[in-house]
């Protein structure tokens, strides 16, 4: 698990938007709140905080082998999407 990662970003919707686009084929999708995928291994939600203006990202993971393995490459992933947008 992540916790709650908290980002500065200039265009929440163009973040979002960009995370989907890389992720959208990885998993069942979820609007809820924000952006969540899931897949069998891991899930995440990335959202706009309704207090701050932060986007607020959670991962978690199902098995200790993703987080080990393949949890770098995935936030390396949505940190690239997210610098897109950053402040």
């Amino acid at each position: 698990m992540s916790g709650e990662l908290n980002y500065h970003v200039k265009d929440i919707k163009k973040v979002i938007a960009a995370v989907k686009e890389q992720y959208a084929k990885d998993g069942k999708e979820d609007f809820t709140d924000g952006y969540s995928l899931e897949s069998s291994d891991w899930r995440f939600n990335i959202r706009p905080s309704n207090t701050e203006p932060l986007l607020r990202l959670n991962i978690e993971a199902r098995k200790t082998v993703w987080s080990k393995s393949s949890k770098p490459k995935s936030k390396r992933l949505l940190n690239q999407s997210l610098s897109s947008g950053l402040d």
